[in-house]
């Protein structure tokens, strides 16, 4: 799947992916969702857009998840006082979607160095697994981590879009993204996989270094990037 896991620094890429989670007020779901679709454009003017989803199980409900991609941080700098000078954003985008959110949350990821985003070839639904490991880093739990997750790519029941690890927000917490074509489908492999000695074998290893995890099945909206 990707290259060998680097125990000292990061990856030389500096391309950062900023994680952005919305609350929104039940009774104002539908203006948000209708008013963003018909204005997402004016905020994917300024920067690139990986994927837009709705939270379908896994915690609070009526939340939105997207991700953002930036050069680096000089980039997003740029982009942000781009967006405080865009009166057309700020009128039809910002300021009426605002009213209709009750919590945000960012967090501010890098791809692992062993990985790099990957599209897939046809539409389906997404998973986020979260995973916090304990402090030490890719150092202590790389190694295991990647082999638990190439186990399960190799099975051929998901795809992996992509492996973040966090910069900003809650340390050591590791995001993987996978792609299944159905909620049925997912669950069929994973019920495969859990009978699998090789899978078996790897998360027996990697969860030495598991403090907790949880995860978010995750629809795609109309005009995400990612569907």
């Amino acid at each position: 799947v990707c290259s060998s896991f680097a125990t000292g620094p990061r990856q030389d890429d500096r391309t950062l992916y900023e994680f952005r989670t919305y609350y929104l007020k039940p009774s104002k779901m539908n203006e948000f969702m209708e008013n963003i679709k018909k204005n997402v454009h004016l905020r994917t003017a300024h920067s690139e857009l990986v994927g837009y989803w709705s939270v379908e199980f896994g915690g609070r409900m009526n939340k939105m998840f997207h991700i953002w991609k930036y050069d680096n941080f000089a980039h997003r700098t740029a982009v942000r006082k781009a967006l405080a000078k865009d009166k057309e954003w700020q009128e039809q985008f910002l300021i009426p979607n605002l009213a209709h959110i009750d919590k945000q949350e960012i967090e501010i990821t890098y791809l692992v160095p062993w990985c790099k985003i990957e599209r897939p070839a046809k539409e389906g639904i997404y998973e986020l697994a979260i995973f916090q490991m304990k402090p030490g880093g890719p150092a202590l739990w790389g190694d295991a981590f990647k082999r638990a997750i190439n186990v399960h790519v190799d099975l051929g029941y998901t795809k992996l879009v992509g492996v973040f690890h966090t910069e900003y927000g809650l340390l050591n917490r590791v995001h993987v993204l996978w792609w299944y074509e159905t909620a049925d489908s997912r669950a069929a492999g994973r019920h495969q996989s859990h009978e699998d000695p090789r899978v078996v074998a790897a998360v027996r290893e990697s969860v030495n270094y598991l403090e907790t995890q949880q995860n978010m099945l995750l629809i795609p909206t109309s005009f995400s990037p990612l569907k």
